[in-house]
């Protein structure tokens, strides 16, 4: 089978390219390196996010292309199709991040706690990103894929909030209320006691009202038009200047932390602190607060309770319908719906490269 990758354009998301690539069984491997198949991967909102984020928060430096051209990074499983390294043998099946491609010629090594990709370039690039995870075929690989990495982002902002007494407040708003990583930090907020306010368009609100992971949902348009109670967090996964200004003018000094995560509404990024009341929107970089726990508690500690959160989540949520799409011209269109924000909110796209 021919090889292929799915490269955006880093100055315009929408414009994208299919790129051939050698077939494996002609790919000549370097001593260190290793042949993976891309089994199979999730796109989701979040994937669009780091192509926002790209060049300032380094997501395109994980798998470079050119210049111009990048590749946006994605969770999913592989399976060691050749190798040069002993202790990874073929056939060993991962899940980590990876590229939008059918194929991909890494470094790899074990190391105690798992396998890492040491390829020079990612050397300075966040440790939490590098490593990869053995895993078993299993009948929920899907859910795993789209819902793990979005879930270890709301478990480490329900974990950042609960160490900071939730900044004082008893409600939380969140914007893109839909979004799986809004709703798994609704979910887990919820069941602390605290009170939470999803912010959603009209298109998803009958979704999320239905979910069950929020106190109360508003469309954006509607924010205003009933007060809320005491202080507030804020926590915008939308990116959309016009949101963070309606709910910083809303509440004002009771506003008590602002933070910024995803971008999920395609406009030019997060919004400026500008003259806005209350506070600074400040950016939550997940891997820096992984890094932390990671040492704080061991990472056989963290992901034990990661993975124990998430099975609750995964029981107590039973709203996912997974969809399979297969190809690059398949992978093509879905892209292009996630970046529009026209996705199904209870919908989880996987994409097969074939």
């Amino acid at each position: 089978m021919q090889g292929w990758d799915f490269l955006i354009d880093r100055a315009d998301l929408s414009r994208t390219e299919v790129r051939a690539r050698p077939a494996p069984e002609a790919v000549v491997l370097e001593d260190g390196e290793v042949l993976l198949d891309i089994e199979r991967f999730a796109l989701t909102a979040n994937n669009i996010t780091y192509g926002v984020y790209g060049d300032r928060l380094g997501y395109w430096r994980f798998f470079p292309a050119d210049d111009a051209w990048g590749r946006i990074p994605v969770w999913g499983f592989a399976v060691v199709r050749r190798s040069t390294v002993e202790t990874i043998p073929a056939g060993t099946r991962l899940f980590g991040y990876l590229p939008m491609a059918s194929h991909l010629v890494t470094r790899l090594e074990r190391r105690p706690w798992g396998v890492v990709d040491v390829s020079p370039h990612r050397a300075e690039l966040p440790a939490a990103y590098n490593s990869l995870v053995e895993a078993a075929p299993g009948p929920l690989d899907d859910q795993i894929a789209l819902l793990r990495p979005l879930f270890l982002t709301a478990f480490l902002l329900d974990d950042y909030f609960a160490e900071n007494d939730d900044f004082g407040a008893a409600t939380f708003i969140l914007s893109s209320a839909s979004s799986k990583t809004a709703l798994g930090l609704g979910w887990l907020l919820a069941r602390r006691g605290a009170r939470v306010i999803g912010l959603t368009s009209p298109r998803n609100a009958a979704f999320v009202a239905g979910v069950g992971c929020y106190a109360e949902t508003r469309t954006y348009e509607a924010f205003a038009d009933a007060p809320v109670e005491g202080r507030a967090v804020f926590v915008d996964f939308a990116g959309d200047p016009a949101v963070v200004a309606a709910v910083h003018n809303s509440l004002g000094d009771r506003l008590t932390h602002s933070a910024v995560v995803g971008s999920t509404h395609q406009t030019d990024g997060p919004v400026g602190p500008g003259r806005l009341p209350g506070p600074r929107p400040t950016f939550f970089f997940a891997p820096e607060r992984l890094r932390q726990r990671s040492k704080d508690w061991g990472g056989e500690a963290l992901n034990s309770r990661i993975q124990t959160a998430l099975e609750a989540f995964i029981v107590d949520n039973d709203w996912l319908a997974v969809s399979t799409h297969t190809g690059a011209e398949a992978l093509g269109a879905i892209y292009q719906t996630v970046l529009a924000g026209a996705a199904r909110p209870e919908e989880g796209h996987m994409i097969r490269p074939g």
